[in-house]
């Protein structure tokens, strides 16, 4: 994965969630796919999903138990894990993480 994106468009306006824990901003591209680069804070939150995701660990170390699942997975900078529409999971960072979430 490149360290930047190239000619997109980026929403000024951040979405805040978990009262802080969680930020991030959308990026859209020239196709008009989109993406949400953000940061997560120390914190164990759990995420819902409407369409599929995956997400792009860039820094920071986290641990990710899906929908169903009883078993917590690893995840360190330069991993992914993805995660199917019209689910969930909990997210436990173990320091501050930052991400990049694809949509679809």
């Amino acid at each position: 994965m490149s360290a930047q994106f190239d000619h997109v468009s980026v929403h000024k306006q951040a979405s805040v969630y978990f009262d802080g824990k969680c930020v991030s901003h959308t990026v859209i591209f020239p196709n008009g796919s989109k993406k949400t680069l953000g940061v997560i804070l120390p914190s164990s939150l759990t995420f819902g999903t409407g369409v599929a995701e995956v997400m792009d660990i860039t820094s920071g170390v986290c641990r990710v138990r899906q929908q169903g699942q009883q078993l917590w997975t690893r995840y360190t900078s330069g991993e992914r894990f993805e995660i199917p529409a019209n689910s969930s999971f909990d997210i436990e960072t173990l320091e501050t993480v930052n991400y990049v979430c694809h949509y679809g």
